[in-house]
């Protein structure tokens, strides 16, 4: 094995363990300077620089919990990981293409979520908390007010609407 797929196989494997443990000072010690992360939630804007991740990944780390990585693909210069975790009372799999630059740092992460009701809870949670990190109360608060409606609508629909659609749903 080159020691460049070494690295990158070794930073992949401590960015997992500092995500499982929390520890954002791990996770960026992961990072390039100029890396990108694109949200889930959102193509209005994407996360750039360490100093951005590391104000995400603080927010994140608070937020989603219990995290436990099942899958890992990849070689090279790329990898997907995929682990499930709980986002409030609601479980959560997440979906993480890592790419790595020639130093074996991460350059650019893209997240990929399911089911939509821990989205939503995701988003009602994080935004109002990057909002407040940023200093900006007032949005926090919009964004928190005006978020309540969409996961609730989501959340109940998720539990009354959709099972009756599912292929083994009895008629009535």
């Amino acid at each position: 094995m080159s020691e460049t797929l070494h690295s990158a196989a070794a930073t992949v494997a401590r960015w997992r363990s500092a995500e499982e443990r929390g520890d954002v000072d791990a996770a960026v010690a992961c990072l390039s300077p100029d890396v990108v992360l694109s949200s889930p939630l959102t193509d209005q804007f994407r996360f750039e620089g360490s100093d951005q991740l590391r104000d995400f990944l603080t927010v994140a780390f608070a937020t989603v919990k219990d995290v436990r990585y099942h899958t890992q693909t990849g070689e090279g210069d790329a990898y997907a990981l995929v682990y499930r975790a709980r986002v409030g009372s609601q479980s959560f799999e997440e979906v993480q293409m890592l790419r790595l630059d020639d130093q074996a740092r991460i350059t650019e992460i893209t997240l990929f979520g399911r089911p939509m009701p821990a989205l939503t809870a995701l988003m009602h949670l994080m935004g109002p908390a990057l909002a407040r990190q940023q200093g900006r109360r007032g949005l926090a608060t919009l964004m928190s007010v005006s978020t309540v409606p969409i996961h609730a609508m989501v959340s109940s629909g998720d539990r009354s609407m959709v099972a009756k659609t599912r292929p083994a749903a009895r008629r009535t």
